[in-house]
């Protein structure tokens, strides 16, 4: 945990952006994996650590802005719990970890909304993303299940995305660390990837690595020779030499900070001629759009950056034809580069995604394109200091893909369909960092990590 100060100006900051009523937090329970007591890993709810830092199950909270009060709710430890879990600290102990003052058992949550939508007081919760608090609050504020998620509150979910968006020093540090510890993870990615280990292999030293580093991940890990394939998980199958992985994965701290890198190397030591110039297009997007991150500047306009750097790259490799803008602005990229080039990131890898992506990543007046690729943008308000996000620039060759727009007869003045075949086997390539923006421009989170074709290649294989 911040310092309880931290806890308490995070909670009088939104109680005076929320104006009124009441706010109802519910923390993340534990969850049966296969029976009840094998449970899950236990992850909190990410703005329930981030306004109160407790990172315990079964505890809620709920702030009366009207009477100024704030109550921790949950359930004082039993003898089994002692036995089981050793010496628990009381409700009261853990409460004042968050300075809060007052506590309740979680039986009287109900009794408690209740008597505050008697009173006319307006109820504020975010929108639930676990189906157990989609039935906690249908129970709590006596609605259908199917009308839970319609009622959370836009003033909350405003409010929250204009403090989290922007990162204090002490939330930069923590992201710092874990892009450090995701760094260690990829380099041990890239020394044993090597001939005839599987994939899982390498992505179990991968994990360890994170939780040896005194976290976790930050998502599952993406580590594949199927690189076409955007969120490929490892599977058994045996690496082979020639071939080209992708390995997307991040560890998140302790404190639940989020780091998210990706990088592409070969199996054997080299790079073959192809693999090269792929990734070298792709990485030339990177750095175009790394640099050309600031304050004031649209995250959709760097996108498209990105999309005309690796139309252009597409172009000098035969691939694609025609005026570089006008292949963008028509969608031609998208069979090569079908997803955003970003997100925030911060407690949560995807940072605040339950709370909408409309609201997190498009401003007032700005609304999220629903056109392929574009649809998959996240990100693409304005850049302000003290965001935090990621650059993933990529290429994908979908043979599935490849066949439908070429059957169709899609984007052939920009698409030379005929030099594709090529590429039927070839996979996919991205390379991705993390970044904060500063007053003047951008800084780059955690030590830099290899990403040349020489410094991959130079890199000793275990």
């Amino acid at each position: 945990m911040f310092s309880i100060d931290v806890y308490k100006d995070r909670r009088n900051q939104l109680k005076k952006a929320v104006g009124s009523g009441l706010i109802l937090f519910l923390g993340n329970e534990e969850v049966g994996m296969n029976y009840k007591d094998n449970t899950y890993h236990f992850r909190q709810d990410s703005s329930f650590l981030y306004f109160f830092g407790l990172d315990k199950p079964g505890l809620s909270a709920i702030i009366n802005v009207d009477e100024d009060t704030e109550i921790l709710i949950g359930n004082e430890p039993t003898i089994d719990d002692i036995v089981w879990m050793g010496t628990q600290p009381s409700l009261t102990e853990i409460a004042a970890q968050t300075g809060i003052n007052k506590v309740a058992e979680s039986n009287s949550i109900r009794g408690l909304v209740k008597k505050a939508l008697s009173s006319g007081q307006t109820i504020h919760y975010l929108p639930p993303y676990r189906s157990d608090a989609v039935i906690k609050l249908s129970d709590i504020l006596e609605i259908p299940i199917a009308k839970v998620r319609d009622g959370a509150s836009v003033e909350l979910i405003k409010a929250v995305i204009a403090q989290r968006a922007y990162k204090s020093a002490l939330e930069v540090s923590e992201i710092d660390k874990a892009v450090n510890m995701s760094n260690e993870m990829h380099l041990a990615a890239i020394r044993y990837s090597r001939e005839n280990v599987t994939e899982k292999y390498v992505a179990g030293i991968v994990e360890g690595i994170a939780l040896s580093a005194g976290g976790n991940i930050a998502y599952p890990v993406i580590y594949t020779v199927n690189g076409q394939t955007l969120h490929n998980h490892p599977t058994s199958d045996i690496l082979k030499e020639g071939q080209l992985v992708l390995c997307d994965c991040g560890a998140e701290t302790a404190m639940h900070y989020a780091g998210d890198l990706t990088r592409t190397f070969p199996v054997d030591q080299k790079f073959s001629s192809l693999q090269k110039e792929v990734y070298e297009i792709v990485l030339k997007a990177e750095q175009a759009a790394a640099n050309a991150l600031k304050p004031g500047i649209r995250f959709l306009d760097v996108h498209k950056l990105a999309c005309e750097t690796l139309v252009d790259g597409l172009k000098q490799l035969g691939l694609m034809k025609g005026d570089v803008k006008d292949a963008v602005n028509e969608g031609a990229h998208t069979l090569f580069f079908q997803c955003g080039l970003g997100h925030m990131m911060g407690l949560d890898v995807h940072d605040m995604e339950d709370l909408g992506e409309q609201y997190v990543g498009y401003s007032e007046g700005m609304v999220k394109s629903r056109e392929f690729g574009l649809k998959s943008l996240r990100l693409g308000r304005e850049l302000e200091a003290g965001f935090v996000l990621t650059v993933e620039p990529g290429l994908y060759f979908i043979p599935e893909l490849i066949d439908m727009w070429k059957a169709q007869g899609k984007m052939r003045d920009f698409i030379n369909y005929e030099k594709l075949d090529a590429f039927r086997n070839f996979g996919g390539a991205r390379v991705e960092e993390n970044f904060l923006i500063t007053e003047n421009g951008y800084q780059l989170l955690g030590e830099p990590l290899i990403k040349s074709v020489a410094d991959i290649e130079g890199l000793i294989r275990l």
